[in-house]
């Protein structure tokens, strides 16, 4: 039987927002992982070379962005008693854990082809097939659990908190963890294993505690005779490309996920080679997570005052300076600092950024006449991981072209000039992209009339 006493426009309990944030906690668990380790673990612990190793990523990503569109069309055309989105948490998240620890154990007899087969099938499974499963139905929760633009903004909030919360965990415990569990090595097979697998247990319970607490009240085109059902993957897709709101925070996506992956990807890098001791690793990397956290905190109240999208261009713009500022030392302290300034940009632009892209996923079902909320929130998922993988393979690639040697302990000059780009310039310019496509994203002059027309059943044409 399915819940009842819904309201659509419904104020959410504090436990609702902090178990749904908690879902992108545990999203990081995998996410953050693959953006900031991934590489490394291939290099470092497999011995793969760092272009062998983005070119999987790479290639992977054409299978991921049909998985993400599929995912969403399931999604829409997903019926049951815990509604459209809820049901996949809990069928795929045990999957995807197991498959991520398979991936960061690439077994020692595995050489050449047969290696490089090891790791394009683990890290597809992980990317292309779970994680796709999880990931497309819980950003569609986003917009299923209330249509309050506010409260959006909140879960917006949450979700980023929690999930630099996620970030922040992997970021600190990680080597520590591989350290510990390799006998003092951060880099041995025996401790890779040891860690993924007790993240990985975290990440499957905090996924039970999410589809346990969290509800969907949204019924998209309700009283319509179910026209939602008739919506064919390419008319979703259709509407969804009419959508120039829609399109706009794609852009911002996809810059914002490259930039995180280039970013996150070279932090460990940069530490060990351009500062000189990877022991600041944790210290760079956390003092950016804890101002991020702060941040959030800050920012509902700022959302009283200050739209989601000024937000977002405000945070956008932060992050630019930071980064560019960065780009010019190699300062211990000087670094440090700027992780604060770029953690306060990365507060205000990831505070908002999801909320937006439900408010225009909403207008698009007013200006069609059909939702898409799984197709909507799945080719933006595509669009993440697009951008993530290919700033990862970007990563890589860079890497290779500038002479990166793993095994050498003083990097080459082009070498940490390459490290250097990934880490700050690549990065500024991915979020000055960003900030440009917000510049004509003006949907609160449309949104409250969506909304209201959608809750009496009528859209644009009707």
């Amino acid at each position: 039987m399915k819940e009842t006493n819904m309201n659509p426009n419904a104020k959410l309990s504090f436990l609702e927002r902090f178990a749904y944030g908690m879902g992108d906690y545990a999203g990081n668990l995998v996410y953050s992982a693959i953006s900031a380790f991934l590489l490394v673990y291939y290099t470092n612990v497999v011995g793969a070379s760092a272009a062998a190793a983005a070119s999987i990523i790479a290639i992977s990503k054409f299978f991921d962005g049909v998985s993400d569109l599929i995912m969403g069309y399931i999604v829409d055309h997903t019926h049951s008693k815990w509604g459209k989105a809820r049901p996949w948490i809990a069928r795929l998240c045990i999957p995807l854990a197991v498959c991520t620890v398979l991936m960061f154990t690439v077994p020692s007899s595995f050489a050449g082809s047969v290696q490089i087969a090891y790791m394009f099938l683990t890290y597809n499974l992980v990317s292309t097939v779970f994680y796709t499963g999880i990931n497309v139905p819980y950003a569609a929760m986003h917009g299923l659990m209330t249509t309050n633009q506010y409260e959006r903004g909140l879960l917006g909030n949450f979700r980023n908190l929690l999930a630099t919360a996620g970030t922040m965990t992997i970021n600190t415990v990680v080597l520590k963890m591989t350290t510990a569990f390799g006998g003092g090595d951060p880099y041995t097979q025996k401790g890779w294993t040891a860690t993924i697998s007790i993240l990985m247990i975290v990440f499957v319970i905090i996924n039970f505690f999410n589809f346990a607490v969290c509800k969907e009240r949204v019924v998209e085109n309700a009283g319509s005779d179910d026209k939602k059902e008739n919506v064919s993957f390419v008319k979703g897709l259709t509407g969804l490309l009419k959508n120039k709101y829609w399109m706009l925070l794609v852009v911002c996506i996809l810059a914002m996920y490259f930039m995180m992956s280039t970013f996150f990807g070279s932090a460990v890098y940069f530490t060990q080679y351009n500062m000189n001791d990877a022991g600041k690793y944790a210290t760079v990397s956390n003092l950016l997570s804890m101002t991020q956290i702060i941040g959030l905190f800050l920012t509902p109240f700022i959302m009283k005052f200050v739209s989601k999208k000024n937000l977002f261009m405000i945070g956008a713009g932060i992050s630019v300076v930071g980064f560019a500022i960065t780009g010019l030392t190699t300062n211990y302290t000087i670094i440090c600092a700027m992780s604060v300034v770029k953690g306060l940009g990365f507060a205000c632009a990831g505070a908002t950024m999801f909320g937006l892209l439900q408010d225009a996923i909403t207008y698009g079902e007013w200006y069609n006449g059909y939702g898409t909320a799984g197709m909507g929130n799945a080719a933006s998922s595509f669009c993440m991981k697009v951008g993530s993988g290919i700033g990862t393979a970007a990563l890589g690639w860079i890497l290779a072209a500038g002479g990166f040697d793993a095994k050498a302990a003083v990097q080459s000059s082009s070498s940490l000039a390459a490290i250097n780009a990934s880490f700050a310039w690549i990065p500024a310019i991915a979020m000055a992209i960003a900030f440009v496509a917000l510049l004509f994203f003006d949907l609160d002059k449309h949104y409250d009339k969506a909304v209201e027309d959608l809750e009496n059943g009528k859209h644009r044409l009707g």
